[in-house]
């Protein structure tokens, strides 16, 4: 196995539990290392620091995951996917489908897997992992029975590893699935959605909204599924206005609203949001609860600036649609914008639409997402509520 030296003074933030090593903080390397090869890695002066992938291609030199691995690496994948799952149903014990691997967070670095029933939708972004996906596949097949298998890989990431963009039927055919959240059923068509299937990370946020929406009229913009929405209406929300740019999705939010038997008065509206929020200001359109679950502006810290300012001018323009007394309920998945940029742009954003905002809510992604505390990477969702006067 190769051994990757680190420069001098460049341990400290990898003793405090930080997974990857940049590969500007490389000293020497001993042995020949290929990308996605397993190393072992050492300070300087030869302390070990524990094993992990290397690339020599990608910023991230080296994706920490062991302390001192030299063993079978099906065998420990086994390991990690059974207690990721075990984790899970002790979290959602009344659910099959969920988030069963997070990367990093669950040290299996640059894999993520999405439990769908018994379909397994994998998104594989390092080249170790590349380099193992037979064993992951694997593992799937005999530790969790899976009846389909396949990745939906999402090409940033890989550009980034150096790896191809392709997608690959490991398993089974690609099928339909009917899942649901805990309360709520959707319909999941792989070849319509957006990188795995459905966004798992928002669950416990869609849910924590009914307590805020009885009798209310209700705006879910870049809806999605429709998972925030749908919810409101389960709760009691007198009408919910859905309103996403993608054909397909509206479609599917359709779909979910009559699986769930949802009465509510609905209007679904294919749109560009900043478009539609336009509109609704010129035509003195309100709601009550407006809801904001946008992509990711920021795909790159480059990108940060100009992210910052449509954060700004969207939540400006959403305060202006919410009633007095209402409440915006709002988003990022850009892990590249911090806590507290995320919300100064909302206070920018409430100071330029002359609106009161006062704060009652934060929180990050679902608890199928857990997080390593010394690695803000593996902390990129930022929900707040904000009461409107």
């Amino acid at each position: 196995m190769a051994q990757v030296f680190l420069r001098k003074n460049e341990e400290r933030r990898i003793k405090n539990g930080h997974l990857w090593v940049f590969s500007n903080e490389f000293g020497k390397i001993t042995g020949n290392a290929e990308n996605g090869d397993i190393v072992e890695l050492f300070e300087s002066n030869g302390n070990p620091l524990g094993s992990g992938f290397y690339n020599k291609n990608s910023l991230i030199g080296v994706r920490l995951f062991h302390p001192s691995f030299n063993g079978d690496f099906g065998e420990y994948a086994s390991e990690r996917i059974a207690g990721a799952y075990s984790l899970r149903k002790a979290l959602y014990p009344n659910r099959n489908s969920f988030r069963l691997v997070f990367s990093e967070s669950d040290y299996l670095p640059g894999l993520i897997i999405d439990k769908f029933n018994d379909s397994y939708v994998l998104q594989v972004y390092s080249a170790g992992m590349e380099k193992n996906i037979d064993a992951i596949v694997n593992v799937l097949k005999n530790l969790m029975n899976a009846q389909t298998i396949f990745t939906h890989n999402e090409s940033y990431f890989r550009k980034l590893e150096g790896l191809s963009d392709e997608d690959k039927v490991y398993f089974g055919g690609i099928k339909e699935e009917i899942i649901d959240d805990g309360k709520l059923k959707y319909r999941i068509n792989f070849n319509e959605t957006q990188k795995t299937g459905f966004f798992f990370d928002q669950c416990d946020n869609r849910e924590f909204i009914e307590k805020l929406v009885k009798d209310k009229s209700v705006l879910d913009a870049f809806c999605n599924s429709g998972g925030f929405g749908m919810h409101a209406a389960h709760a009691g929300a007198g009408q919910v206005t859905f309103v996403d740019a993608s054909d397909a999705e509206i479609n599917n939010v359709k779909i979910n609203y009559e699986l769930n038997n949802l009465t509510a008065e609905k209007e679904f509206i294919k749109a560009d949001v900043f478009d539609f929020l336009e509109k609704s200001i010129s035509e003195n359109k309100k709601f009550d609860v407006v809801m904001l679950d946008p992509p990711a502006f920021a795909k790159s810290r480059k990108s940060l600036p100009s992210a910052i300012k449509g954060y700004i001018k969207l939540n400006r323009l959403a305060l202006e649609i919410v009633n007095e007394n209402g409440f915006l309920v709002t988003s990022s998945c850009s892990y590249h914008l911090k806590e507290n940029d995320f919300t100064e742009a909302v206070s920018l954003a409430a100071a330029k639409s002359g609106r009161k905002i006062q704060q009652i809510y934060f929180n990050g992604a679902s608890l199928d997402h857990p997080r390593i505390p010394a690695m803000e990477e593996t902390s990129y969702l930022k929900f707040a509520i904000f009461k409107i006067s």
